[in-house]
């Protein structure tokens, strides 16, 4: 290439050399490669070839208007919107071309829906085992099996015509026990801030919210809930600051349960589920370390709130706070971490000490100069700093910090 670009540049010196008493002759169209004498170079310019075509060795000649032609117009190309993506607080690097897909919810059976249960007040209960009972009592005066000491005290006289225990006495037995074990076995007391979720074969059946004395059905499976404000103190839980550093973290969990469905028949424990994704923010949001002095203690709490209210949303449970209320280094670094802090208050203090010499000696010097009490030149101003320097640093390490 270095080769076929010199040549390029005596032809075109040997071109612009000619006058217009000799102009050069006009060459045809070129046809296909051909080969011709030596280039100008080798043996003198050759007569009657043209001045715009270049050879090379291997005889191939090409157009000069061809290598300086100007080339054709860029085609614009339109680009796709670039999306830069980046979770906070993890340290990732942004990724280009593609937008951060965010974490996808649990997926909740839609027909989990809290919704109130038929229920009775607890009179009827009341009522139908009374009636339960009397028809007992009844059927025994009836077959004649009454003690006559408790047909005197309820005022029953003997039944004259008592035909024994039949087919017809155990019937009415049947009618009035099962009446009588439905209106008592139903009845259940609703206390304030706790719930029941009813359950039949498997199948939900309603929640019971009211307080006061009520009549279940017996045959519905009662499961409790609780339904107050709760708060959780948790044990260590592991975490990270943001350089990585392992810590030890104490939090404090404000919720309670909004759908006692969802979070009975939605996941195994909802209290473990809870403790679970307490832990899971811990190790994606980090923590400001001990002793830190940014104070950003409201910005982590408030992103931990956040992302524990998201994961227990799905499952019925409504997180209110999620408060760090103690933090402290993991237990393999708390001495190396101990030592590098005293290492950092070690040389804040020199640096402040170091500060207030250098003030004072620049305060004295200034003053000692402004009102004419020394001439001093330069080599005499650097031993007076130098003593001054010394004499302060000496005085302040008498005195102590």
């Amino acid at each position: 290439m270095t080769h076929l670009a010199r040549r390029l540049e005596t032809r075109m010196t040997t071109i612009t050399s000619h006058t217009p008493e000799s102009p050069v002759p006009e060459s045809p169209v070129p046809g296909p490669p051909t080969p011709g004498p030596p280039p100008p170079g080798a043996g003198g310019p050759a007569r009657g070839r043209s001045a715009r075509v270049i050879r090379n060795e291997a005889t191939t000649e090409i157009p000069v208007h061809l290598l300086f032609r100007d080339g054709p117009d860029p085609v614009p190309v339109r680009l796709r919107p670039v999306v830069v993506g980046r979770r906070q607080g993890t340290g990732e690097q942004p990724r280009l071309g593609r937008p951060v897909a965010e974490r996808p919810l649990p997926p909740v059976d839609p027909e989990l829906v809290e919704r109130p249960a038929r229920v009775l007040p607890g009179g009827a209960g009341v009522l139908a085992g009374v009636c339960g009972a009397a028809g007992c009592v009844a059927t025994s005066w009836w077959a004649g099996v009454l003690p006559p000491l408790a047909a005197g005290a309820l005022g029953l006289p003997e039944y004259p015509g008592a035909a024994g225990l039949g087919p017809a006495q155990w019937a009415g037995y049947a009618t009035a026990g099962a009446l009588g074990l439905f209106g008592f076995g139903g009845l259940a007391r609703g206390r304030t801030g706790r719930a029941w979720v009813l359950g039949l074969f498997g199948r939900y059946r309603g929640s019971v919210r009211r307080t006061g004395l009520l009549w279940v059905n017996p045959l519905l499976l009662r499961r409790r809930v609780d339904v107050r404000l709760r708060h959780w103190r948790s044990e260590p839980m592991q975490a990270a600051d943001h350089s990585g550093v392992a810590l030890r973290v104490v939090v404090l969990v404000v919720w309670r349960v909004r759908d006692t469905v969802r979070a009975t028949l939605g996941v195994e424990d909802h209290e473990t589920y809870v403790r679970e994704c307490v832990e899971a923010a811990l190790l994606r949001v980090p923590m400001e370390a001990p002793g830190a002095v940014r104070g950003a203690p409201d910005t982590v709490q408030d992103a931990l709130t956040r992302l524990v209210a998201t994961d227990a949303a799905p499952v019925g449970i409504e997180v209110f706070s999620v408060r760090p209320v103690r933090v402290e280094y993991a237990p393999e670094v708390a001495a190396v971490m101990h030592r590098r802090r005293i290492a950092v208050l070690d040389a804040q203090h020199r640096a402040s000490v170091l500060t207030s010499v250098v003030d004072s000696v620049e305060d004295t010097v200034t003053r000692l100069t402004t009102r004419g009490l020394v001439d001093l030149d330069d080599y005499e101003r650097k031993m007076l700093v130098k003593d001054l320097t010394v004499a302060f640093c000496a005085g302040r390490g008498e005195t102590g910090p």
